[in-house]
């Protein structure tokens, strides 16, 4: 039992140091300038305010108000799109043997050590030539082609450990592999496929370097890249660029609570095993 506590208090040490940036920040979106020039730490004068909010959410050049929009134009599609032929892709590698399986799997794993940035310039030539460039369409496209392998070696594994017994029995029923994939595989993968969704969205929505390369109108500017126009020329207010960080990431934040669940059980279920 004293083990135990002590793994419990030295769990929540760590998790404290973690969430400090966090509160950092916080107080800094939340109070005024003048309360924070002895430190965010320090609260002889305490006035929270939502003002810092509000100017980012309706900043005259650079409004999140649209840039959350944007966002959503693009990370929706972007997450479902990937996720649905990833999904089919890795039960195909986990179940059926065909020509080239393990060479195209190792190309699969061999793209996921694939930086960004390597590969930019040819992004960029690839979606000029599509007549794609400051298109949400081929940030999509873009996207949907960085997240299907990671997906596609995720829910293999996942499959993999998966009892081909209900899917047997199913067959002799007469069932075909579309029926069975539907109806039997894929309502056991929710957990796998609720962690991928999750962590896919996560990712479109925070992502900045590709935005950055292929949206340039600054009407179609995504949430990520509103936030560093808030800068002033001869002024930073950080408070402003504070809270604008804080509404970017509370997205991501509340697609991880709704599917907590299937997320944890996704991520150590099939490792476990």
């Amino acid at each position: 039992m004293n083990k135990k506590v002590l793994w419990t208090v030295v769990g929540w040490i760590i998790g404290l140091i973690w969430i400090i940036p966090f509160i950092g920040v916080l107080m800094t979106a939340t109070r005024p300038l003048d309360e924070l020039l002895n430190g965010w730490w320090n609260f002889d004068s305490f006035h929270p305010t939502l003002n810092n909010f509000v100017g980012a959410w309706n900043h005259p050049t650079a409004s999140l108000k649209q840039g959350m929009m944007n966002s959503l134009i693009v990370a929706i599609p972007a997450t479902f799109i990937p996720l649905i032929l990833a999904t089919m892709a890795g039960y195909g590698f986990s179940r059926y043997r065909f020509r080239f399986r393990k060479s195209l799997f190792a190309l699969v794993v061999i793209t996921l050590a694939l930086p960004q940035q390597t590969i930019a310039v040819p992004i960029f030539q690839l979606m000029n030539w599509l007549n794609l460039i400051d298109s949400y369409s081929g940030l999509i496209i873009v996207h949907t082609a960085w997240g299907i392998p990671w997906i596609t070696f995720f829910m293999r594994n996942f499959f993999v450990t998966i009892p081909r017994a209900m899917e047997e029995a199913a067959r002799i029923d007469g069932a075909n592999d579309i029926t069975i994939f539907f109806r039997v595989v894929l309502p056991m993968a929710l957990p796998a496929v609720g962690s991928a969704f999750a962590l896919q969205f996560s990712w479109v929505w925070s992502d900045f370097f590709l935005a950055l390369i292929l949206i340039y109108s600054p009407d179609k500017l995504l949430a990520t890249q509103r936030i560093p126009l808030m800068r002033g020329v001869y002024h930073v207010d950080w408070g402003l660029l504070s809270s604008a960080a804080i509404i970017v990431m509370v997205v991501p934040i509340l697609i991880y609570l709704l599917l907590q669940r299937y997320y944890i059980k996704g991520m150590v279920g099939w490792s476990l095993k």
